[in-house]
């Protein structure tokens, strides 16, 4: 087969989707060069909650086993600065693992199966768009925009589901258990001027109202090192080249309340493979491999894109997290329903 093979495919960018894309490419016998400006293993910003893609996607990437041992989470408690207001099942199971963990794990795989991972190089993102070229870098940061990220992981902290989710006056916080008894706490937070430094998990919690959760962090035992952050980021579909193939984050950036971003990442990926085989022996163009991935993708996630987006404001905004808590607490939130078209195609 690999004499058939005239060309290679460059990924650039080695998290979840380009992992996942390269591991499924040489399990087809295809050469792959992956790029990935950072080392492994690392922390990410992340939810470190994946929910909502299936057990035939991950098996197709052929990235099950690296998921075997994942926490299994089944019960969500969400609160509204420190008030419970709804407690439910989630309808779907989910899996908690840290980034830390999975990502070398994929990395590893990935060089066990003969893929040729470079690590400490960053792609341009100007530079590499020719054909073959797929981007996984995720997308250019925008220092005008008006979002932060920031996660934490920490032990001893007693939680009250398998995931929280605390909502708070322009903030939402996930608080979800991943492995060795740690909970992984990341939030979206609008930017606010004046705050930094080594505390600034906790400044930015107070300021948006989540004393109690603040108060809960500080009586565990949070790891330091493991504290991410990032900025200049926007959310919802990304302006890219038109001769580009771009994956995850750096196709669309669903709203973080969904818990399905790590999904999306692998779904994009799973979409991709079987087009990019066909553009790598000779079957495809480039621009028809192009054309039906994005129809693909754009079939698979705009709904769920633009449920996420409408209701992105309203976990932010005091106004909607009145009337979300208003709606729960009488017993009229169609969770299941939601749940259900976030995640679905």
């Amino acid at each position: 087969m690999s004499g058939a093979i005239s060309k290679p495919i460059e990924i650039c960018g080695g998290g979840l989707s380009g992992l996942s894309l390269g591991i499924a490419l040489r399990k087809r016998g295809i050469p792959v060069v992956l790029r990935e400006a950072g080392s492994y293993p690392r922390h990410k910003v992340c939810g470190e909650f994946i929910c909502g893609v299936s057990r035939e996607v991950l098996e197709g990437l052929g990235i099950s086993e690296a998921l075997a041992d994942a926490q299994v989470l089944s019960s969500s408690a969400w609160f509204r600065k420190g008030r419970l207001i709804l407690e439910r099942e989630l309808p779907t199971p989910a899996r908690g693992i840290s980034r830390f963990s999975l990502d070398q794990r994929l990395a590893g795989q990935f060089e066990d199966l003969g893929g040729e991972l470079i690590t400490g190089e960053r792609c341009q993102l100007g530079r590499e768009s020719g054909e073959g070229v797929v981007w996984a870098a995720g997308r250019p940061r925008n220092q005008g925009r008006r979002w932060l990220g920031l996660k934490m992981h920490c032990s001893d902290l007693e939680l009250n589901a398998d995931l929280e989710m605390h909502l708070g006056d322009g903030a939402y916080v996930g608080v979800s258990k991943i492995e060795g008894g740690r909970a992984n706490v990341c939030g979206l937070f609008a930017l606010r001027s004046g705050l930094s430094g080594k505390q600034i998990l906790s400044q930015y919690l107070r300021a948006a109202g989540l004393d109690h959760l603040n108060e809960r962090l500080q009586e565990a035992r949070c790891h330091e090192e493991s504290f991410c952050a990032v900025a200049g980021f926007e959310l919802g579909k990304s302006q890219r080249p038109s001769q580009m193939l771009c994956l995850g984050d750096a196709w669309a950036m669903i709203p973080p309340f969904t818990g399905n971003g790590m999904s999306m990442a692998f779904e994009s990926a799973a979409e991709a493979v079987g087009l990019l085989e066909s553009y790598a022996l000779g079957k495809s163009s480039w621009s028809e491999c192009l054309y039906q991935y994005n129809l693909n993708l754009s079939q698979r996630f705009d709904r769920r894109l633009s449920l996420a987006a409408l209701l992105n404001p309203a976990m932010l905004g005091a106004v909607g997290q009145h009337a979300v808590s208003g709606i729960a607490k009488a017993k009229l939130l169609p969770f299941d329903w939601l749940f259900q078209r976030l995640r679905d195609v």
